[in-house]
Order: C-alpha cells, then sequence, then structure tokens
C-alpha cells in the first residue's frame, strides 16, 4: 500500500478557504497533484450547518439513524463524531479537516487525535487549521493559503515556533456609557441548587453560583456539561429557569420580569450572531445598534451616538472604516465590531460564549486584549465561555461543570 500524503494549510482571516476546499473537492489544485481525480468528503462546521438545515426542512437523519436525538440537540463534540462516522462510512480517498478542534473540549480533542491518526494510515488528510498548537502530529507537507493561492513552506519548524505578537493598538480608554444603567445590588445572577434535566436525562445538578458586579468570569465544562444551558436560562431564552431559585438582576425568574428586561441588561456576543447581519449595515451603525439591541439601524443616529461610535471604533482602530460594510470584514474584525457593539451601552453582564472559536492566533490574541482591556476599565461583569486556554486572558474566576450520571456538578475552579 502506497504511503498517504497528509497537509496542514495554515489559514487566516483573509484566506479563503471555501474557494479552496471546493476546488480540492471538484477540480486539481496544484501541489495536491496526488489528490487528482480522487473522492474526498469534507470535516466541517459548514457540512454539520447543511445537514442540521436538513434534518430540519425535510427530517431527513442522515447522521443520526441509531438515535432519537436530532443533531441540533447534540453537543459540538457529539456533532462531530457522527459526522466523522458518517464521513467515513462513504469511503473516500482524502479527508478535509476545516478547523477540527474548535468547539471542542480537550478529551474530545485528544480522542479526535487518535481517531485521526488511525485513518492517516488509510486516507489522505488535508487540515486547513488557525492555530498552530492543533496541527497534527503526523502532517509532514506545510503551506499557507493566501486569499485563494497557496503558498508551501519548506521549513515549517521556523513557522510552527514563531511567537504570535499582536501589536496592542487599544491605547484609549473604553468610552463611557451614554446612560448609567442603575443596579443596587451587588449581585447580578444566582443560581440556587438549581438543577435541568431533558426528558429523562440529566444535565445539571444542584448548581450552585452567584456572578456580582465586576466579576470577570470564565465558564468551562467538556461538550455536553450544561454550559449552554446555564446561558440560554441567564439570557431568559430557555423555560428551564422556571420554578428554579434562579434570580437575575434582583428578581427570580418567572415573577413578572420580561425577556427585554433581561436582555437590556445584558451585552451578549456568540459567532452565530454575525449570521444575522447579511444586509448594508456600516461599522458605524453597527456599533450604534447596539444602544438598541436591534439588527441594523433603522433611524438617523444623534450627534451623541455618532460620538459614542466614534471612540469606540477609535479604540480599536477602525474608525477611518466606519462607511465600510460589516460583511466585508474579515473575521477577526467582525468579532471586534460585535463585542463592541455587546459592550457599547455598558451592560451589567457581558456574555461571550466562544467568541475566539475559527480565529487564527494572531486575531484571538488581539480579541483577548480587548477583553481584558473592558474587564479592567469597565463595571461590566464578564462571562467568557470557551474550550481553549486562551494565552493571555485574565479571568478572576473559573467557574467548571464536571460531568456525572446525574447532571454536572459545578464547582469555582481558579481565585484571582
Amino acid at each position: 500500500m502506497n504511503p498517504k500524503k497528509h497537509w496542514a494549510l495554515f489559514i487566516n482571516n483573509q484566506s479563503n478557504k471555501e474557494h479552496f476546499i471546493y476546488s480540492l473537492l471538484k477540480e486539481d489544485v496544484q501541489g495536491f497533484e496526488d489528490l487528482s481525480r480522487l473522492k474526498g468528503a469534507l470535516f466541517s462546521k459548514l457540512a454539520l450547518v447543511k445537514f442540521i438545515d436538513e434534518e430540519e426542512r425535510h427530517e431527513s437523519k442522515l447522521l443520526t439513524k441509531e438515535t432519537p436525538q436530532l443533531l441540533k440537540t447534540m453537543s459540538s463534540g457529539e456533532q462531530k463524531k457522527a459526522l466523522l462516522t458518517y464521513l467515513l462510512d462513504s469511503k473516500p480517498d482524502f479527508l478535509i479537516l476545516d478547523n477540527p478542534f474548535d468547539n471542542l473540549d480537550v478529551d474530545f480533542q485528544k480522542e479526535l487525535k487518535q481517531i485521526l491518526g488511525t485513518i492517516s494510515q488509510e486516507i489522505h488528510i488535508v487540515q486547513l487549521v488557525s492555530r498552530k498548537i492543533d496541527v497534527l502530529p503526523f502532517v509532514s507537507h506545510f503551506a499557507n493559503l493566501d486569499n485563494r493561492t497557496v503558498h508551501f513552506l519548506k521549513d515549517s519548524s521556523t513557522y510552527l515556533n514563531t511567537k504570535n505578537e499582536s501589536g496592542i493598538l487599544f491605547n484609549k480608554p473604553i468610552p463611557p456609557p451614554l446612560k448609567v444603567i442603575h443596579y443596587s445590588d451587588d449581585v447580578l445572577v444566582a443560581l440556587k441548587n438549581v438543577s435541568v434535566q431533558f426528558k429523562e436525562k440529566p444535565v445539571l445538578q444542584n448548581i450552585n453560583w452567584k456572578i456580582k458586579q465586576g466579576e470577570f468570569w470564565q465558564l468551562i465544562g467538556k461538550n455536553g456539561s450544561g454550559k449552554t444551558t446555564i446561558l440560554s436560562m441567564i439570557t431568559g431564552d430557555s423555560i428551564k429557569g422556571y420554578g428554579q431559585d434562579l434570580y437575575l438582576f434582583g428578581q427570580k425568574k418567572g415573577s413578572g420580569e420580561t425577556v427585554w428586561d433581561i436582555k437590556k441588561k445584558i451585552g451578549y456576543f456568540t459567532p452565530s450572531m454575525t449570521d444575522k447581519f447579511t444586509g448594508h449595515h456600516s461599522l458605524e451603525h453597527m456599533v450604534i445598534s447596539g444602544l438598541h439591541d436591534s439588527i441594523g439601524l433603522y433611524k438617523k443616529p444623534t450627534e451623541t451616538q455618532v460620538q459614542l461610535a466614534k471612540e469606540w471604533l477609535g479604540l480599536i482602530g477602525m474608525w477611518d472604516s466606519r462607511k465600510t460594510y460589516f460583511h466585508d470584514l474579515s473575521m477577526g474584525q467582525k468579532r471586534l465590531i460585535m463585542t463592541v457593539r455587546a459592550m457599547v451601552k455598558h451592560p451589567l453582564l457581558l456574555i461571550l460564549d466562544e467568541p475566539t472559536a475559527g480565529l487564527d492566533d494572531e486575531s484571538a490574541l488581539l480579541f483577548v486584549h480587548l477583553v481584558n482591556k473592558i474587564a479592567q476599565e469597565s463595571t461590566t461583569a464578564i462571562l467568557f465561555v470557551s474550550h481553549r486556554t486562551e494565552p493571555g486572558l485574565e479571568p478572576q474566576f473559573v467557574y467548571e461543570l464536571a460531568m456525572t450520571p446525574n447532571g454536572s456538578l459545578g464547582k469555582v475552579a481558579k481565585n484571582s
């Protein structure tokens, strides 16, 4: 049997990976002649989204035939495992891995690496990778994807060992709010012996946790441990909070508050939110829309609002691009804008859900610098959710969910 070739293709926020993937699956690509006329398969979040959409529209359970559970209700790890099993059953000659370790906990990353190591003996693998630490150990050919052009690297060791030093351009202070959200209590969120189950499956068991004004928390736990469940109860999007000892901004859940009452005190960002902003929204209007929690801006902003947008865009070095459309930005730039949008009203609580997923090393480091600065210069509490231990992130506290057969238990894993 001929030995298989394996490539790592380093991508950044300017890489046109969709074009590369399509070309590799449909036609010959220079430098990848070994894959010519071979059958390929794509292991990617993009592929998962299509399967979830197919499942919802046509009740077609291609990935989950053996289980009654819907694909969209699975954890990220369970979804990726189902996708990989499905793809391997199709007997591809090569597999394209698009940032395969994003949104996965450490244990499942190790499991996935072992699986990929085994199948690398039988099929070619092309790994598109944003983070150097994620490069698979059996890869022997390296390249960069610059927009649509592939540049092969003769000496990858120097590149892999180079530290990414992001120039800190946040040398201005955090702009103050136009209107202060008054709140007299110290505790913003309190969960007291909160337990949750979905049908017969226990998810959370007796969670006790308080988030106070100005605190910087990181929430961690394995895929399926209940992180998303907790977030959805805090934001008011889940009915599981009713009947619980769950207190949001001084009110017990279900005591007459509206979802709007909760959301106006919260700034929230998760990468999937960027899909909602498909219109022609300028960066200036994107920032101002955060004051109204709206998708875009539908009335003329005031001079005061424009000045505030100027200060925030100036902070992240993007005031000169204020008339640029949001959808024309790189992924890293979009994340900065969406975080500024979530923070512009100085909410009592800022929730960042997997905000660095898919970012390259430099963009992730820049994002972390901004979050640290917000924590240091504002009274907003921050809840940062991530499977990665981001270099440079400086949370005061870490709340960890540990899975058990009776639901996840929670504990404070680190104090400042």
